[in-house]
């Protein structure tokens, strides 16, 4: 088994999630939920109950070298976002730990 490299959104939006059981991942373009399920386990000792993905396709840029030579779009790259449900009793402790940093240096 391939090793993947996932990491934890921390975005307002995958906190209001993780009140609800539910976490955001970033997850490579190529992984399936089997093995991103498997490696949320592995890598946080949790129980997965479902996984739910989504692509988010790279927004149009404009570019230029100049003022009016060879004008161009392009698009960024594309980036592919987990969501995992751990089954009841499984948490994942990401956004306690920066609350409880917050809070020692009040």
């Amino acid at each position: 088994m391939s090793h993947l490299i996932i990491t934890p959104r921390a975005t307002e939006k995958a906190y209001g999630q993780s009140l609800k059981n539910t976490y955001v991942f970033n997850v490579p373009l190529d992984a399936n939920k089997q093995q991103i399920a498997e490696a949320v386990a592995e890598q946080y000792d949790v129980t997965v109950k479902s996984v739910t993905t989504a692509v988010q396709n790279g927004k149009a840029i404009r570019y230029s070298r100049s003022k009016n030579r060879y004008p161009g779009t392009t698009t960024r790259k594309d980036s592919k976002k987990a969501y995992v449900v751990l089954a009841e009793g499984s948490s994942i402790q990401l956004f306690e730990q920066a609350e409880a940093q917050t809070e020692e240096k009040k």
